[in-house]
């Protein structure tokens, strides 16, 4: 590979120039095996910053990079992506820019103080000390003949600090645990000093503690500066982390922007070949992505659902049972409310009060005979308040209840012992469950009523 380079680093020590995108890939093609992988990538990275992002960055000011996601079914050709990226890959057509810079016109070297590699697996084959592997970042700063100066201690010090790896510096890194590696692995690319990070599915095989902390390192990377591009599985974690989505099928871009633009319905449905609701997370504002199993269709869900929530917290739980086939209803809810909104779009049975007015005993009523009717009553994780409260109270009476559970009831009860009383009703009675869970639970509970 570095046979293909140019044996000079000019024009490499110097990145970045205020007009240069990030990154830049102009009709780039890839064949491996004599496969086509990609065909026809361009894209400049640099512009997918999200208006949101830029608002929230204070109209855009410089200061922030952007993290960029890279979504995909397996095999569409993400990793071949990020190997081309970082020049790791010759393309057969096409260019990649980095900070204006041809990639694969430069020395390896030079290439590897451009831009800088997270790999996917965590595993070590020899047992150095964790400070060694970190130190292992500055080789593309020195030459043969170089010794280790203080700027090269400097890096690797702030790196280990950054990923607060620096208690497991003189552990075997063999010895630690994959979330740990996997903080070191990104440590020694901290200590590249390289204003472009790639990430190979940062948080495989991960729990969900260290896949949190992990993305958060890297959000605040982020807000430093550094250009991010990270190939992600988990499309809910991508979209609540990163600035902009690329979405890559086939080996082509489908949809490139941020991510209410690229995780639409249709795309998801047109790259993974699977149906899937998207809708806004009640607690994070994120956009949410609901896999459907491949058997749910109006055909094949029957009955009617009746569901409670309020503030955005059943508006998935709307698209999703409305997508699975059955008749809705809902309420009572706020005019205005946007769960509201989300159950006139999917054509539910609306109880609706004025703006801001509580439940009266006419909706409450209405409310009754809603679940009355409903084969299955869905309870969101709605915050309930006196004005609300009668919504939980009618649901008690359901012969089928789920409750979705996402936060502690304490954290989102206003109606003091009395909406405690109510919702431990609930709890006796109904089946807790996780989002995930709604659709197949509902599903068994249904059969149940119709069996009844």
């Amino acid at each position: 590979m570095s046979g293909q380079r140019p044996d000079s680093d000019a024009g490499a020590s110097d990145p970045f120039s205020a007009s240069d995108p990030a990154v830049e890939l102009d009709d780039v093609s890839v064949s491996l095996g004599g496969q086509r992988i990609l065909e026809g990538i361009s894209v400049d990275i640099g512009k997918l910053r999200s208006s949101a992002h830029q608002t929230e960055s204070g109209g855009g000011d410089g200061d922030d990079g952007t993290f960029v996601g890279l979504i995909g079914p397996n095999g569409a050709g993400k990793t071949t992506l990020l190997r081309t990226l970082n020049g790791a890959l010759t393309p057969d057509s096409g260019t990649v820019r980095v900070g204006g810079e041809d990639i694969h016109a430069v020395s390896s070297k030079a290439a590897s103080r451009l831009v800088a590699t997270v790999p996917q697996t965590t595993s070590v084959t020899f047992d150095f000390p964790v400070r060694e592997l970190v130190r292992m970042g500055r080789t593309p700063h020195r030459s043969r003949f170089d010794g280790w100066s203080e700027a090269d201690e400097e890096a690797v010090e702030k790196a280990m600090r950054r990923t607060s790896v620096e208690s497991l510096a003189d552990r075997p890194v063999t010895e630690i645990s994959g979330g740990e590696r996997q903080r070191v692995l990104i440590a020694r690319a901290l200590a590249q000093e390289t204003p472009v990070l790639l990430l190979d599915e940062p948080t495989a095989s991960l729990d969900i503690n260290h896949q949190v902390r992990t993305l958060e390192l890297v959000d605040d990377l982020v807000g430093d500066g550094t250009t991010a591009v990270a190939a992600i599985h988990d499309l809910n974690l991508a979209a609540h982390y990163c600035d902009a989505l690329i979405l890559v099928a086939d080996g082509r871009i489908l949809s490139a922007g941020d991510p209410t633009t690229v995780l639409s319905e249709s795309n998801l449905r047109d790259a993974f070949d699977a149906e899937a609701v998207v809708s806004r997370h009640p607690v994070t504002g994120s956009v949410y992505v609901t896999a459907l199993p491949s058997s749910s269709s109006s055909a094949d869900a029957t009955g009617r659902v009746h569901v409670v929530g309020g503030g955005g917290t059943a508006a998935r739980a709307l698209h999703v049972l409305s997508a699975a086939g059955y008749a809705l209803s809902a309420g009572a809810l706020n005019e205005g409310d946007t769960d509201a909104e989300a159950a006139r779009r999917v054509g539910a049975d609306l109880v609706t009060v004025p703006p801001y007015a509580p439940v009266d005993d006419a909706a409450r009523s209405a409310v009754e005979s809603r679940v009355e009717a409903a084969d299955v009553t869905v309870v969101a994780d709605v915050e309930v308040g006196d004005g609300n409260l009668p919504n939980l109270e009618a649901a008690a009476a359901a012969d089928y209840l789920v409750l979705v559970e996402e936060r502690p009831f304490s954290e989102r009860n206003y109606a003091g012992d009395d909406g405690c009383a109510v919702y431990e009703r609930l709890r006796e009675h109904g089946h807790v469950v996780e989002p995930s869970e709604l659709l197949s639970v509902v599903g068994e509970l249904a059969c149940e009523a119709f069996g009844d």
